[in-house]
């Protein structure tokens, strides 16, 4: 057996999700957390789907909304790092100053910058930050193996 299926199976407990752990955190975790999986979604459309349409920049300006309250949101959540900042962080500055860069390379129609921004912003502070959330002992761990 390899030391990651060992791992798993000595650990995690793979079940449908217990959303009931969402009512037991603060509400910034919760919000947090709602606004990042409104956002992951909306992305996934919007990097998927057509493209210069009215639906497209609805959406962009929710996702973007989104982004900014997650990043936001996540000032307050400290509890990685027992109460202070933590590397994690660094992708929520980054994101306050990204989402602005792609509305203005929108408006100035710099489609090449508009979709760079946007997609590293994406893949960034959603995937890969998202998952960080999947580690063991946090709560998006805790909703699926614990």
């Amino acid at each position: 057996m390899s030391t990651q299926a060992s791992f798993l199976s000595a650990y995690a407990h793979p079940h449908l999700p217990n959303l009931a752990l969402i009512g037991e955190v603060s509400p910034v975790i919760q919000i947090h957390l709602l606004a990042a999986v409104a956002a992951f979604v909306i992305g996934a459309v919007q990097i998927f789907g057509p493209k210069g349409t009215g639906m497209h920049r609805i959406l962009g300006w929710t996702w973007i909304i989104f982004m900014m309250v997650v990043a936001g949101s996540s000032f307050f959540i400290k509890t990685i790092n027992h109460g202070s900042f933590s590397f994690i962080h660094i992708l929520s500055g980054a994101t306050l100053i990204a989402a602005p860069m792609i509305v203005y390379a929108a408006r100035k129609k710099d489609i090449k910058a508009h979709r760079k921004y946007a997609t590293r912003l994406y893949t960034g502070a959603l995937l890969i930050a998202g998952l960080f959330t999947f580690l063991p002992g946090r709560l998006m761990w805790q909703m699926l193996f614990g």
